[in-house]
């Protein structure tokens, strides 16, 4: 069975308000929709570290946890949202968390920021759902591509064929093609769509560029 390619786009809101808004543009649109959660101390930006609210939609949510304690993350919202994305960076005991979150029935995946190898995850890999690849340094919209983290995801793609692996950071038509290459079939972009004026064109020329990748084969 091959891995499933999708666009997912990134929120980053700092109240409500913002959230609805950010969400109105994609959810009717797009499958996933990654919530970026940060608490000015993993990462030097803070969003939707508030008591949010989601609207009644087909679209899944991802929680991507950009902060320190995870856990106290996980017991207070894991509700929420269908996928919790933790940065093994800011883990104490991984394989806690991902009994924790398979015991509550979401999804679990794990996040590697730039510096961080792939063997990290050598003890557990076969126990998540998927794996998120920091293709820039995280905590804000517009950080500009890592291209050395290619390396990282045919690593990846290699070790385990069927998972799922996500890359966030700089993803935008200039760049899809390359992680697409590399072995990636989850694509989060923040700044190129929801910043864009037409958010759907956004996506959709995403979408073509990895499309046409693979006609070339």
């Amino acid at each position: 069975m091959k891995v499933q390619k999708k666009i997912i786009p990134a929120i980053i809101a700092k109240k409500q308000e913002e959230l609805d808004e950010l969400l109105s543009k994609v959810i009717n649109i797009v499958e996933i929709a990654q919530l970026d959660i940060m608490d000015n101390k993993f990462v030097p930006n803070t969003s939707l570290f508030f008591d949010f609210k989601l609207p009644e939609t087909s679209c899944i949510f991802e929680a991507h946890l950009m902060i320190k304690k995870p856990e106290i993350w996980i017991k207070d919202n894991w509700e929420k949202v269908d996928t919790i994305l933790v940065h093994y960076e800011s883990c104490s005991n991984p394989k806690g968390i991902i009994s924790d979150v398979k015991n509550r029935g979401k999804k679990i995946g794990f996040v590697l920021n730039p510096e961080t190898p792939v063997e990290k995850l050598s003890d557990f890999i076969d126990d998540i759902d998927q794996v998120l690849i920091m293709t820039v340094n995280p905590g804000f919209y517009g950080s500009p591509f890592l291209p050395e983290m290619l390396y990282k995801i045919t690593e990846l793609r290699t070790l385990k064929p069927k998972l799922d692996i996500e890359v966030d950071g700089g993803i935008t038509d200039k760049t899809i093609s390359l992680v697409d290459k590399a072995g990636a079939n989850l694509f989060v972009s923040g700044s190129y769509i929801m910043k864009a004026e037409n958010v759907k064109g956004s996506i959709d020329s995403l979408k073509k560029r990895y499309q046409s990748n693979h006609r070339k084969k």
